[in-house]
């Protein structure tokens, strides 16, 4: 019990610490930001849903191939009988009476026994009526019922693809987001590091003024090269932020709730697919163009379904009746079975089914139209895309060399300045050098990155980690 209690009392400790540390901030790495977006973004959730009701339309379509069971009852009770004109059965018993008896002489003929013919309103209903029945059918062939079955079942790997496809979609979102974030955080890094590096010069001119080895000319130089790079480390951090703003959107949390990126952008040397290779790949596995085939057979089925006009119905029932009628409640009361076979089909509606196949079909071709021309769209695609990722990649690798160079280049230079052999101008020069240097590095390892994430993309290449976790959503 005692344990039990201070379970209990845990309970909204951890509930508190948690809150606390969502408060303070949540720190996210690539894949953990995926996960975010995927679990919070709402076309997914839209998707997710469309799956669950495609998945009952399934089970729908099979309802209508199962046999059916109605069951009717009904009471009634007269408070006026219908009546209707009928012959008077009174005068005729009593004509028929005395013909008989006229004709067989048991009693002299005399007129006037003979009462006159004509109708009078009689009734013949009771006065309270029940009936209750039940009836099972069931479809025996319709091409409709079985059709449908498939269309159902096409429909649910629509919804299914298309959701890929908006998994696909947010992936690629997030990735440019994320490395949005990281190139800013970059450019402020190296914006910080050349203040620093102002500064720190700033303090070596100072020292050598104070011994009387420059002028103040050059003092005021370097304070105002340290200034000048205040109001650029101050915009960076604007861009930044926005940046981050943006990834927060796309992973649908809070813009108040502090997000600190794990992560840096790394160049990878590797060999790129070729251009023959990825074009296939894009054509068998892009999602878009994948939803656009099951589409098609959506629309092939869809016609078969009203194809399925030109066919009988054939449908096996059964029926039991209990039921029972009587003036006031002494009720009599009766049972009636009945089986049986029913068969219909149309013969003439005014060629309705074959202008609704015309349709459906043409609707196909349209689809067929739009595979092509976007088959063809994403092969100039991929060709654009593989060349800027050959450029970007031959960039990157010069600019890392490069940035050797301008490193060495500001070390000389500070030297240089510092022995009296260089100049202010030199060592400036040497400082924008460096920083451009980075900045162009950091530029091209962001552009490979969006290359590469846009050109895979096309490509249909989504981690199967991230297509599983939204199939455990679909199983949950």
């Amino acid at each position: 019990m005692q344990k039990r209690k201070k379970r209990i009392l845990l309970i909204p400790l951890l509930f508190l610490m948690a809150s606390l540390a969502w408060a303070q901030g949540q720190s996210l790495t690539l894949e953990e930001a995926v996960q975010t977006a995927l679990k919070n973004n709402r076309e997914i959730r839209t998707g997710l849903l469309e799956v669950d009701r495609a998945s009952a339309a399934v089970s729908e379509a099979f309802g209508y191939a199962l046999p059916s069971l109605d069951i009717s009852a009904n009471f009634s009770h007269f408070l006026q009988k219908p009546k209707m004109a009928f012959p008077d059965f009174r005068a005729m018993l009593n004509n028929a009476s005395y013909g008989i008896l006229f004709d067989e002489g048991v009693i002299p003929f005399d007129q006037s026994k003979f009462l006159p013919m004509g109708t009078k309103l009689q009734t013949f209903a009771q006065e309270n009526n029940y009936q209750a029945q039940a009836q099972v059918t069931q479809i025996l062939f319709n091409s409709a019922v079985l059709r449908g079955i498939g269309a159902s079942q096409i429909y649910l790997n629509l919804s299914k693809e298309k959701l890929k496809s908006t998994v696909s979609k947010t992936i690629l979102d997030v990735k440019k987001a994320f490395y949005g974030v990281l190139l800013a955080r970059d450019l402020r890094d190296i914006a910080k590091a050349r203040f620093a590096n102002a500064n720190a010069h700033l303090k070596n001119i100072k020292a050598m003024r104070a011994q009387g080895l420059i002028s103040d000319f050059q003092q005021m130089q370097a304070e105002v090269q340290v200034e000048n790079i205040r109001p650029i480390i101050l915009q960076l951090e604007n861009v930044l932020q926005n940046a981050e703003n943006g990834l927060k959107i796309l992973l649908n949390i809070d813009q108040n709730t502090p997000v600190q990126i794990i992560g840096t952008m790394e160049y990878s040397k590797e060999p790129l697919p070729l251009e023959a290779d990825l074009i296939n790949e894009t054509r068998k596995s892009n999602p878009t163009l994948n939803t656009l085939r099951i589409k098609q057979q959506l629309d092939d089925e869809l016609a078969a379904i009203d194809r399925g006009g030109y066919w009988p119905t054939l449908a096996a029932f059964g029926n039991y009746t209990y039921a029972g009628s009587g003036e006031g409640w002494d009720l009599n009361n009766y049972t009636s079975a009945i089986v049986g076979v029913s068969f219909s089909i149309n013969l003439f509606q005014g060629g309705r089914t074959a202008r609704k196949v015309e349709q459906d079909m043409i609707v196909s071709r349209q689809t067929g139209e739009q595979i092509s021309t976007l088959s063809d769209a994403f092969t100039v695609q991929i060709k654009s895309k593989l060349n800027d990722l050959k450029r970007v990649k031959k960039l990157v690798e010069l600019m890392q060399s490069n940035i050797t160079l301008a490193e060495r280049a500001y070390t000389i230079a500070g030297n240089r300045y510092k022995q009296g052999l260089g100049s202010e101008l030199e060592l400036k020069d040497a400082d924008v050098a460096l920083s451009q240097a980075k900045t162009n590095y950091s530029n091209s390892v962001h552009d490979y990155l969006i290359a590469k994430a846009e050109l895979f993309d096309l490509a249909g290449r989504v981690e199967p980690e991230w297509y599983k976790f939204i199939d455990n959503s679909l199983e949950k």
